[in-house]
């Protein structure tokens, strides 16, 4: 290949880029890991013949997802023991300016913390089906050969993970400004130690969900609006060091002890009340994530 056509080449796929990123980070649930998918995808398309591709758009998107496939599979072979609650790597903006245009592409169709964390509980093949067929609306006849299904096959485990995902999903409040408020309720009502001010912010239904890293003896999960209050009032002590920030494209915090972060949360408001907290609280992932927004 010459120069001109990499040239050439390299600016077709930085066109697609940014939907492949997309793609990749609703897969993984990592910035980072999207990213290394990305560059093995570029690598694939360099050892290929380009012009033999007739469709580029699709044939980047089908290699990008078979490499998330891949990647989600080795992780779980690793974890053979149950993980308990996995909170994936979110994506942090600062609340006074909020997400800047690349993560806004990123985080499109509302793909919240909670969303997220849903999805780290399907199999491999079942977030993949759903991903690109209920999220970026790719044809079951396109994703069957991917995972190694007929296309009715692929369609089933589209409509398993579906259930799944409605089932533990609510419909988010789209105010950000809302939002704030709510979560400013919250760790107000935090800080004083106000039981019933904690319990009126929150959901009936409401779910706390923690990941405090592979091997932490902690309860990962917690219901109902008194148990979830309780356990906010022991993260009392550390209400003090939260700062606002926008999760995902919603209303959250970030936690310090001193300068380090503790953990960071995503908060899910709908219909005015806290529906879902999800923590991430393990230090060796919260470590990797840039927090210089914060700053801003």
């Amino acid at each position: 290949m010459t120069d001109d056509a990499r040239d050439l080449l390299a600016e077709q796929f930085e066109t697609h880029r940014p939907r492949l990123r997309a793609v990749a980070y609703r897969m993984l649930g990592s910035v980072d890991e999207a990213d290394d998918a990305l560059q093995e995808t570029w690598l694939r398309l360099n050892r290929s013949d380009a012009r033999a591709i007739d469709n580029l758009g699709g044939w980047l998107t089908t290699v990008t997802a078979r490499i998330c496939l891949d990647m989600l599979r080795s992780r779980r072979a690793r974890h053979e023991d149950p993980m308990g609650v996995h909170v994936p790597e979110p994506i942090i903006s600062s609340a006074a300016t909020g997400p800047d245009p690349e993560q806004e592409l990123l985080l499109a169709d509302s793909v919240g913390l909670a969303l997220l964390v849903v999805l780290e509980t399907l199999t491999p093949a079942e977030r993949l089906a759903f991903v690109l067929h209920d999220v970026f609306a790719l044809p079951f006849d396109e994703i069957a050969p991917i995972v190694d299904r007929t296309p009715t096959a692929a369609r089933q485990l589209a409509s398993r993970a579906r259930r799944r995902v409605q089932g533990a999903s609510v419909e988010p409040d789209v105010d950000l400004a809302g939002q704030r408020a709510v979560v400013e309720a919250f760790i107000a009502a935090s800080r004083s130690g106000d039981i019933g001010a904690l319990v009126a912010v929150l959901d009936p239904d409401v779910v706390i969900r923690a990941d405090y890293g592979r091997g932490a003896r902690a309860t990962s999960e917690v219901r109902g609006a008194e148990a979830v209050a309780g356990q906010a009032m022991l993260f009392r002590r550390f209400a003090e060091g939260a700062r606002p920030a926008v999760v995902n494209g919603a209303a959250g915090v970030v936690v310090f002890s001193g300068d380090r972060p503790y953990a960071v949360i995503g908060i899910t408001v709908g219909s005015g009340r806290i529906v879902a907290i999800d923590i991430l609280a393990d230090p060796e992932r919260l470590a990797r994530l840039d927090l210089t927004v914060l700053d801003d």
